[in-house]
Order: C-alpha cells, then structure tokens, then sequence
C-alpha cells in the first residue's frame, strides 16, 4: 500500500547527486577510490573520533565491532531486550551469545539490571539508542569498567549523539536520519581497532594481496557510490537534525492534551516520533485509511523465536510493544502535513 504521509523518506536535495554523477564519471565505483574515505573522515570529524570505517550495513558494522573486539564462541554480550533484532543477530553471527537486559520507562536499557546479567564469560555491553534516546552511557561506562568488558554502541537510530564507547555502529539505511540506501559505519578511536574493522570488511586480505586468508573475514565493503550518497548527507545533517527538532515539537504540542495516547519522553535526536496508544490497532486502521502510515515497536528479544524465554509476556520491553507505534518522521513533512496527521489522530480520539 502506497501512503501519502509515509513514515520515512529520504532527503537526497543536497549534493548527493552530483557526488554520485563524479563517482561514476571518474570510474570509481567499486569499494576502492577516493569517495569511501572522504565520508569515513567527515562522518568521524563530526562525531570528533579519530577513525571512520565504512561498510555494507548496520548490522554489518556490529558484526565487524563485535568480531574486531575479539568476540567469540563461549563468550556473552549484554543486550537490550527492547531494540530492532539485528542487534542480537550481530552477536550470534560471531558465535556468542545474547544475553538480554529488559528496558526502562524511556525504552533504553535499564542500567540498574545489568550487573545481575554478567557473568564470568561476559565480554561487552552494546547499549541501543533506541528512537534516538541517548542511553547513560555514563553508568554503562562505570559498569563495563568495573567489570572490564568493551561496549559496542548500537547507533543506528540515533546520529548527532555522539559515541563513547570502545566501538560505535551507525546505520544509513534509508529510512534512517542520514542514508546511503544501504549501508552502515564504524566510529573508534583505537587505531588498531580500526584497523582491525578495515581487515574484516575486505576478506582479510593480506598486504601483497596473495590470497592466503589468515581468518574468517567478510565482504562488507561499501561501494563508492553509496559513499557518495552518504557523504552529501553528513554536509547535511546539522540542518537535517533541526528540521526534525521542529517535527518533534510540533508533535508534542499537537498531541499533549489526547485522551488516549501517552507520549514518550524526550529524544535526544529524533529519529522515528514514537508513541503509546489505546486502541492502537483501530487508530492504525483508522489512519491508513487516511493514507497515513505508521509502524508498530520493537518486539522483545525474547519473544523472538531464535531467542525465545517464555516469561517474555512478563517484560517492560513487552508491554510497550503492545501498544507503541509511531508516526511518520521525516524531514520532507511540512506544517502542513503534521497537522494533518495530528487533527486525524485527534479525531481519532473525539478531541
């Protein structure tokens, strides 16, 4: 189905086309060329960390953190119960295992639950910014230090926060705040991380490019034209943040008095306008009806059946899927539209 207020679209009216237009003329279209590191430098000088490694996806650029770090069969990694499941995958992909932590009130995970989580084999936290709330990462830093674990931030969602942790993993997917159509990047200041993270995106090839491979690595490269995409958006994304600044205030002003809906607290960059509704599903309903599209919360990790715990009806992270939902959020909506979309949700309502 087709929507007039999608929740997403992208924003490609900068100088994305003729980065692409200049990759392809110049014929570096591939994961080589000059493309890949000028948006690795820019997106790392923006978040002021040392080193930018591009690759094929978010999920990929967790992979590559958890596997750079060292990560592996036998060990464990804290994980959020509420977040998108590629953030689980990424550690099953190494042959570690998930071990989940259920979330606070603001969807982030509960810090003050994951002591009681680690165990002898843990080896990293990977906190999630979920909807673009930045998660304290001063208490997940104070506990992996005491502990000495790593922490891979999960960042897909939440670009303009600026990381801490030992490795952190954006998406550009593009429904995201800043896009490649598919892509993903690591951000560290550890050169030899970095390094290690380059090794393994390109099939660990050697210097002399001999064809011994040492390891298991993967093909997670980035083409130079997603790069090119990429890098027009990052000259972008302070004005790119702004404008959804204003589509979160609208939004908190338009629907604060509705009987009906609870909203969340404050992002710290808005990345999906989330919310909880009573009678969800007959609100959907009601709202694609007026070519309004909204998509539901995560689902908690251990309702998942790779990970499935029967005492997941009994989670946080559970009650707020079965109410969560969110609204269309991009930076292509104007006054207009956003009170479209409010005055439907508010007659939804009877307000």
């Amino acid at each position: 189905m087709s929507f007039k207020y999608p929740v997403s679209r992208p924003a490609l009216d900068g100088r994305e086309l003729a980065y692409v237009t200049a990759t392809v003329s110049d014929g570096w279209i591939s994961s080589q060329g000059p493309m890949i590191q000028r948006f690795e430098r820019a997106f790392a000088d923006y978040n002021a960390i040392a080193h930018g490694v591009a690759c094929s996806s978010g999920t990929a650029a967790l992979t590559l953190a958890l596997r750079a770090l060292g990560i592996g069969p036998g060990d464990e990694v804290i994980v959020p119960e509420f977040t998108m499941v590629a953030s689980a995958w990424a550690v099953t992909y190494t042959g570690a295992t998930p071990v989940f932590v259920d979330c606070a009130d603001d969807l982030n995970i509960d810090v003050t639950h994951i002591e009681e989580k680690i165990t002898a084999r843990t080896k990293a936290i990977m906190p999630v910014h979920v909807y673009g709330r930045r998660c304290d990462m001063d208490a997940i830093m104070d506990i992996a230090f005491q502990h000495n674990l790593r922490v891979v931030e999960d960042s897909a969602e939440a670009h303009g926060i600026r990381p801490v942790g030992d490795i952190a993993c954006y998406s550009l997917f593009a429904n995201k705040i800043i896009t490649s159509g598919e892509g993903g990047i690591c951000l560290t200041d550890d050169p030899r991380l970095a390094g290690q993270l380059e090794h393994l995106r390109a099939m660990a090839f050697t210097k002399d490019h001999s064809f011994l491979h040492k390891k298991v690595a993967y093909n997670f490269r980035m083409t130079a034209m997603q790069a090119a995409v990429a890098l027009g958006q990052v000259e972008r994304l302070d004005e790119i943040l702004q404008t959804r600044r204003t589509i979160e205030k609208r939004y908190d002003e338009g629907l604060a008095d509705v009987p009906g809906l609870t909203l969340m607290p404050p992002r710290d960059v808005l990345w999906m306008y989330d919310i909880r509704a009573e009678r969800r599903e007959e609100l959907r309903a009601f709202l694609a009806g007026h070519s309004i599209e909204t998509r539901l919360f995560f689902k908690p990790m251990s309702r998942q059946p790779m990970y499935f715990h029967p005492d997941w009806p009994s989670l946080k992270a559970n009650v707020f899927a079965e109410d969560g939902l969110y609204l269309p959020t991009h930076t292509g909506l104007t006054a207009a539209d956003q009170d479209f979309v409010i005055g439907r949700v508010r007659a939804f309502y009877g307000v």
